[in-house]
């Protein structure tokens, strides 16, 4: 606060200030709502514009990809309808937060990213090693040559 009011005229004088910024603030938010494209200007204003907020590619909310804006809404209910089913309000409240500030990194990049290095694991894992003979270690058929070969 400013400093205390000691007389009438410091009290009345502080009113006067009070009912002055009153009205350009009336004024102001009559600007801000005075029609269609106004209100829509507002609601954009709401989300910021900055194309990357600690290194992460479109934080903003419509800067987003589909897939960040569907895990926006898909992880905290996934979340709450399985792990934390039988939990309290608080729990799933902070759940709801923290889902929605991890969905900024769930991106089709990073999706395609982890999909390709699982998928590389799994064919490493799967993949036919070839028939030698345990005696020479000569390569008896070789399993990775595939069956057909457009020429």
């Amino acid at each position: 606060m400013g400093t205390p009011i000691r007389n009438i005229l410091e009290l009345q004088g502080e009113i006067g200030r009070l009912k002055n910024l009153e009205a350009q603030q009336a004024v102001a938010l009559k600007a801000r709502f005075s029609g269609p494209s106004a209100i829509f200007t507002t609601v954009l204003s709401l989300f910021p514009k900055s194309p990357t907020v600690d290194g992460i590619k479109g934080a903003g909310f419509f800067n987003q990809d589909l897939l960040g804006l569907v895990s926006r809404f898909a992880l905290p209910l996934a979340l709450n309808k399985t792990l934390f089913r039988h939990s309290n309000f608080i729990v799933k409240t902070l759940v709801g937060i923290l889902s929605q500030k991890a969905s900024h990194y769930i991106s089709e990049d990073n999706v395609s990213g982890v999909w390709g290095k699982a998928k590389g694991l799994f064919n490493n894992l799967f993949k036919k090693k070839d028939k030698k003979d345990k005696e020479t270690g000569i390569v008896l058929e070789k399993d990775d040559v595939p069956a057909y070969q457009p020429y």
